[in-house]
């Protein structure tokens, strides 16, 4: 009962967070003497008549008719440096955010209590860019995050994983050195972020970088990405491009960890085998980009490892053991827009070899992604999109449904989202739904927001998030973490 009283989607939530960020910023002729002999006074001024004086100005102009040349010289100097760009340039952000759980009952026993306020985290971001020529510049960001709600509540409460990866966070962005080799071919070499395919809200050619999904919900794919270090080269010929992609780093998922209100079960995890960053582990893509007038294509290929572990038996250890392993896949893939007067189409394909589930050690599996997508701007600043994608297994056995990979032989999602800008696009109002299954029953979320430029440097985010439980491994009992989020971010 508990379990459908929360599948139910709450339409009567009001967002309430407002904040405040007032900032005031405070910027700070020489005389002439003559000297005259002994003269009548009809003397005197006949000389007056036949001459007239000398204008000050005149003496003075003469006095400093030899500074001209030095002075306009150094004057154009100085210009010169005041309008010389500087190599190198800092901005960043201060963020300041909270999340407040409303659906939560007193838990049982000793288990954490996550009523009220679940995050109050700060935020530094910090991106130094340095620009030494029209065709090389190099990054460096990094960030670092304190949360205060475990201080706040009690330590003691969470679970020593929650503590550990969520209290405090400090680590590099995208850092990265980038050029042209030659007029057609150019290389990029650092943590960066790739972007692969058309959607804005599912991932299906979109396999480099992991996400930050401890919190999911709250904000697009676009800001959960994290950067992986690699290798890119792109060479450009007329309308197409060809992509060369060499990852480094193997890096993965930041999932909810064991104790935390998003994990999903009640026991921690078997330990994780995560495979070293080393050349012999490296993985790797390639992609063929076209981009014409009113429609683009793209063909994509990469050998890479699945971001999403899966369970498996270990027998040579004593006695067994199971392990969470990641998979390493291939995938061929394509994607697709065409944009028809106010309408956009979307798709995207791939074809992906090299799945293992537990119950199956000694088998791959293939899967074919098919996502469909349109897009609406024909209303005054007002989009409307809506994606659907289903995830095919191919020679899906009946006994995968029941092993703990929670595996499904066809996974259906679809999102709709609705925006609308106000008051000259400084307010933008935000509904977005994420929907598993046809009515939800693998589960879902629905996010509603609002984002709002205070000034040109302060913005304020609000909103709330509805969760439904669902068949799904992740969606499980998640339908009491709704809440209310709010963020308001200083940039400079």
């Amino acid at each position: 009962m508990k379990l459908e009283t929360g599948n139910l989607i709450r339409g009567n939530c009001t967002i309430a967070a407002f904040f405040v960020l007032f900032m005031v910023f405070i910027l700070l002729l020489p005389g002439q003497t003559f000297a005259v002999e002994d003269e009548t006074l009809d003397e005197i001024i006949s000389d007056f008549d036949d001459k007239k004086p000398e204008k000050p100005d005149d003496i003075l102009q003469d006095v400093l008719e030899g500074f001209d040349d030095d002075t306009k010289e150094a004057e154009s100097e100085l210009v010169r440096d005041e309008l010389k760009p500087s190599v190198f340039s800092l901005n960043g952000d201060v963020e300041l955010g909270a999340s407040y759980n409303f659906a939560h009952d007193k838990p049982e026993g000793n288990k954490t209590d996550w009523r009220g306020l679940s995050r109050l985290s700060t935020e530094l971001n910090l991106e130094l860019n340095a620009k030494f020529s029209s065709s090389w510049q190099a990054q460096i960001s990094g960030k670092g995050a304190y949360d205060s709600a475990y201080s706040i509540k009690d330590r003691d409460e969470f679970t020593d994983e929650v503590i550990d990866n969520y209290e405090k966070e400090l680590e590099f962005g995208e850092t990265y050195i980038q050029g042209s080799l030659t007029k057609s071919l150019d290389i990029k070499v650092g943590r960066q972020i790739v972007v692969w395919g058309k959607s804005d809200n599912i991932r299906v050619t979109d396999i480099f970088n992991p996400l930050d999904i401890r919190e999911p919900g709250l904000t697009d794919i676009e800001d959960l990405r994290l950067p992986v270090a690699m290798s890119r080269f792109d060479y450009y010929i007329g309308d197409w491009s060809m992509t060369g992609i060499v990852i480094h780093e193997i890096r993965f998922n930041k999932s909810p960890e064991y104790g935390s209100d998003f994990y999903p079960g009640s026991s921690p995890l078997p330990l994780e085998d995560k495979p070293d960053s080393c050349r012999k582990n490296s993985e790797y893509a390639a992609a063929i980009n076209g981009i014409f007038s009113g429609w683009d294509i793209a063909f994509y290929w990469a050998d890479y490892y699945n971001d999403m572990p899966h369970m498996k038996l270990v027998t040579t250890s004593l006695p067994p053991q199971t392990r969470l392993k990641h998979a390493r896949l291939k995938m061929l893939g394509t994607a697709f827009n065409a944009a028809v007067g106010n309408w956009l189409f979307k798709t995207e394909i791939a074809y992906i070899d090299g799945f293992e589930f537990f119950y199956s050690p000694d088998k791959d599996y293939s899967r074919i992604d098919v996502l469909a997508g349109i897009e609406y701007s024909g209303f005054n600043d007002t989009l409307v999109s809506i994606e659907a994608v289903n995830r095919h297994i191919n020679g899906f056995d009946d006994t995968l449904e029941s092993s703990p990979d929670n595996a499904q032989e066809d996974e259906f999602q679809w999102v709709a989202r609705l925006t609308r800008n106000f008051l000259n696009e400084t307010l933008t109002l935000t509904l977005l739904t994420s929907t598993y299954g046809i009515n939800g029953q693998d589960g879902a979320f629905q996010r509603f927001s609002m984002a709002y430029d205070i000034s040109d440097s302060v913005q304020l985010n609000a909103g709330v998030v509805l969760y439904q439980s669902g068949n799904l491994a992740r969606y499980k009992n998640l339908s009491d973490n709704d809440r209310l989020f709010c963020k308001i971010k200083y940039s400079f």
